[in-house]
């Protein structure tokens, strides 16, 4: 859960716990028959996660100094248990005159003290970057619809004759990716807990709010939104960070003409759409098309991951294609 070069070998232990109980819980999660059941399993992983990382962290504490007072003084297993046990929670039952002990025991009941203050200063922390996350996700659910989708934020922009006015909104999406990356990575539990609402989630919100960009940059005909460029390479910035973390392989450096997940009936298909609903498209959908990709090519394949990787609600353009066969989405 920390970045600290000198704290590597913490972070190693916290991820192997973080894996364990998530293959535990995937067990039960994909017995279940619907996806809110699912969810329902899923949304108590990583409290559960979390709270095993101090417990953890406690028995290696108690573990490392039996070893020290086994190894520096005649008292036997038990009791160098009894020792450490007892200078790690400060219970004070059991105790050594021996000077070079006294130091050891000090030290473990001033480390157990640090864990604990640690522990809870960093939980109202995670809450705190937890509704900052969640107030931008309910909040595109007005202009996205449930389940999200670019086309339909577009689509009610223009309705509401917001389409050419989309400056401030493509602004607080680029800062919510930045505070996103910089959370997600420091706080690492963070990108598993679940939005209260089982059909919505940070990385399909995200999808959405880069492929709107994106559609908006390359197909419709309005005068060009700069931030909204800025949007898009803030989110796949971030989300790139975001993997690189939880090392998923991706390349940093794709070219305009790579393949993505979308294929061109789809883009159709939503090019249909906003048509229907009276949106302004440029003539040449053909370079527009092309000019889409350049776009997604940029965070295609680490969306997708990142939606695998939490067990996304389906979304169309990101968490549905990354359980092949699931989930069909159609335009209506």
């Amino acid at each position: 859960l920390v970045r600290s070069r000198g704290l590597g070998d913490v972070y190693k232990r916290q991820r192997l716990v973080f894996v364990n109980i998530r293959r535990l819980f995937d067990i039960f999660a994909l017995r279940t028959s619907s996806y809110e059941a699912r969810d329902r399993v899923m949304a108590l992983y990583a409290p559960i996660a979390l709270f095993f990382i101090p417990i953890v962290l406690m028995v290696l504490v108690l573990v490392g100094f039996m070893a020290i007072y086994w190894a520096l003084s005649p008292l036997s297993i038990v009791e160098s248990f009894k020792l450490s046990g007892s200078a790690l929670f400060t219970l004070g039952s059991f105790t050594n005159d021996a000077p070079l002990l006294m130091v050891f025991e000090f030290s473990e009941a001033l480390l157990g003290m640090i864990l604990v203050a640690l522990l809870i200063a960093y939980l109202p922390t995670i809450y705190s970057a937890f509704t900052r996350r969640e107030t931008q996700v309910q909040l595109l659910e007005v202009r996205a619809g449930t389940p999200p989708s670019p086309w339909e934020l577009i689509a009610r922009s223009y309705r509401t004759g917001e389409l050419n006015e989309l400056r401030e909104f493509w602004h607080d999406w680029h800062v919510w990716f930045a505070e996103v990356e910089e959370t997600h990575t420091s706080l690492a539990a963070l990108a598993f807990f679940r939005s209260p609402r089982p059909e919505l989630s940070w990385v399909t919100a995200a999808g959405v709010v880069l492929d709107a960009a994106s559609l908006m940059l390359s197909t419709v005909d309005i005068t060009r939104e700069p931030r909204a460029a800025f949007c898009i390479r803030s989110g796949y910035l971030a989300l790139r960070q975001i993997a690189s973390f939880f090392q998923v392989p991706h390349n940093d450096d794709p070219k305009p003409d790579d393949p993505i997940s979308i294929d061109r009936h789809e883009f159709d298909a939503a090019c249909a759409y906003l048509a229907q609903t009276g949106v302004p498209l440029v003539a040449d959908l053909d370079q527009s098309w092309r000019d889409f990709r350049g776009w997604r090519v940029n965070y295609d394949t680490v969306l997708i991951a990142l939606a695998t990787l939490t067990m996304a609600p389906y979304a169309p353009w990101s968490s549905d294609r990354s359980v092949a066969g699931t989930h069909a989405w159609q335009l209506k």
